[in-house]
C-alpha cells in the first residue's frame, strides 16, 4: 500500500484561536438541552478545526436564566448537595429552592459537569457568562444570538 508523504494531520496550535462572542436564551429549552449546546460551545467541538488538548472555545452569554425550563418534576425532585467534610456537614437543597436563591446556579452546574475534568475546565467556565434577565453587558464585543433544537 502506498501511502501520500504530503498528507499530514492537522494540529490546531494555541496562536491560531479566534474566539466568538455567542448569545443563548435560556427560556427557549430544556435545561439538558441547553447545556449540552453551551458545553459544545466552550469546548469548541463544533469547529472543523477542533484539536483535543488546545482550548478553542467560544465566550458564551446566557440570558434569562430565572426562566430556564425543566421537564418533569425536577424542580421539586432534584437535588444539590454541598458537604463541608465535617461530620454533620452536609447540606441539601432541591432546584426549586437554588433557582429562588441563584438563578444562575443551576445552568452553571449543568453546564460545569458536562465539561471534561482536566486543565482546561476552569478557564472554560470562566468564559461563560450567566444573566438572571433579558440584558447582558457585552454588547460591545457584538455577540451573534444562537438557537437551540427543541
Amino acid at each position: 500500500m502506498k501511502v501520500n508523504a504530503n498528507r499530514k494531520t492537522f494540529v490546531q496550535k494555541p496562536a491560531d484561536v479566534q474566539r466568538k462572542w455567542v448569545v443563548v436564551d435560556a427560556s427557549t429549552a430544556p435545561l439538558g438541552r441547553l447545556s449540552t449546546v453551551i458545553a459544545t460551545r466552550l469546548i469548541g467541538k463544533y469547529q472543523p478545526t477542533y484539536t483535543p488538548h488546545v482550548d478553542a472555545g467560544d465566550y458564551v452569554i446566557v440570558i434569562n436564566a430565572a426562566s430556564t425550563q425543566v421537564t418533569g418534576n425536577k424542580l421539586k425532585d432534584k437535588t444539590y448537595y454541598s458537604y463541608s467534610g465535617f461530620p454533620g456537614g452536609m447540606k441539601s437543597a432541591s432546584l426549586a429552592e437554588k433557582m429562588e436563591k441563584d438563578p444562575t446556579h443551576a445552568i452553571r452546574a449543568a453546564v460545569k459537569g458536562m465539561l471534561p475534568k482536566n486543565k482546561h475546565a476552569s478557564e472554560r467556565l470562566a468564559r461563560l457568562k450567566v444573566f438572571s434577565g433579558s440584558e447582558h453587558q457585552h454588547q460591545a464585543q457584538k455577540p451573534e444570538t444562537i438557537g437551540v433544537k427543541n
